[in-house]
């Protein structure tokens, strides 16, 4: 951070939502810190009911910074907690940081320049995983390849332009007050799910590849499939809360998973034949970690396989098994769009 404070510079608050974070939460907020922005900065920490030391080390960088100040959030919900670090921050730009994310040293500077250049309510660019051990690192080549993640920008890179929604985000405060913050329903996906009313109210996302937070895994296969039958569990009920949503990509894995099981079953009780397909998805993504792991060590070349099939099968699991009632009362709680002048 610059020894003083432009004051042209907009202020920035970076609100942090946290439970279970105590192997990143320092380095998290030291990478937000040490910025190389001008403007004033502040970071509010919404603590859930951790188990772990979560709470005292951010009692510790409260202590240590005047800059980093604490929240309660005993729900232990994400959406609950970027709600309260909203309203417990004061300045005109709001970053939205994970606890295991790590910020590069230019982001702030970047999306506060890209909000001004491009007039967006909302920024935001890749979340590049990486990992620090043999699995993890697995696990993050296999959320930033394609075999793993399709064709999804924020995770693979693509060029700069309008965006359906982005990863974390940098926003205009107007904007979030406007639309009245999270929905609190959406457990997962509430970021999607914001976006949506903001594009629907008329503003512009906007993604940029200049944007970058590096992204710690899941430590285990048991995280890793916990963490991704969520997501698939969520995504369908963003395609009942907004059918024009799904697409070819969101539809894979649930295929994928109905056609395995319908090869074991048909292999075992009809003709062998059936187990081409399992036997095939094997063959497939075994071909595709091989480019994915280019430059890897072998520990975590061979754990790629497991971490594609993980993601995969629980995605299109949860998405499979997502209740009808959960999407019910999420569209029950429906936020109109508020649209008012331009910002």
């Amino acid at each position: 951070m610059n020894a003083a404070n432009d004051p042209t510079a907009p202020a920035v608050s970076v609100i942090m939502p946290v439970l279970n974070e105590e192997r990143h939460l320092r380095d998290s907020v030291r990478h937000i810190l040490e910025q190389d922005y001008p403007g004033e900065l502040e970071v509010v920490i919404a603590l859930g009911p951790s188990a772990d030391r979560t709470d005292e080390i951010a009692a510790e960088l409260v202590a240590e910074d005047p800059r980093v100040h604490t929240v309660p959030n005993p729900t232990g919900r994400t959406p609950a907690a970027l709600n309260a670090a909203i309203k417990a921050s004061r300045h005109p730009i709001v970053v939205r940081v994970d606890g295991h994310g790590m910020l590069s040293p230019d982001y702030i500077a970047t999306a506060v320049r890209l909000l001004a250049e491009t007039g967006a309510a909302n920024v935001g660019g890749i979340m590049h995983a990486e990992g620090e051990n043999a699995w993890e690192d697995a696990v993050a080549a296999a959320m930033t390849s394609k075999v793993g993640v399709g064709n999804a920008a924020f995770h693979t890179g693509g060029v700069a332009a309008p965006a359906d929604t982005v990863y974390l985000g940098v926003f205009r405060r107007e904007v979030l007050e406007q639309q009245g913050g999270y929905n609190e329903e959406f457990i997962r996906a509430q970021d999607w799910e914001l976006n949506y009313r903001i594009r629907e109210a008329g503003h512009l996302i906007w993604f940029s590849p200049e944007l970058r937070v590096s992204y710690r895994p899941r430590p285990n296969v048991r995280e890793l499939a916990k963490q991704y039958k969520n997501y698939g569990r969520w995504r369908h009920v963003v395609a009942r809360y907004h059918r024009g949503s799904v697409n070819v990509r969101y539809l894979a894995p649930p295929a994928a998973v109905i056609a395995i099981a319908a090869g074991i079953v048909v292999g075992a009780a009809v003709t062998p034949f059936g187990f081409v397909v399992p036997a095939g998805y094997l063959a497939a993504i075994g071909l595709g970690s091989v480019p994915a792991g280019k430059g890897l060590p072998f520990a975590a070349r061979v754990r790629i396989p497991v971490a594609l099939a993980t993601m995969h099968m629980c995605w299109g699991w949860g998405f499979l098994t997502s209740p009808r009632s959960l999407a019910n009362k999420v569209i029950a709680s429906r936020r109109p769009s508020v649209t008012t002048a331009a910002v």
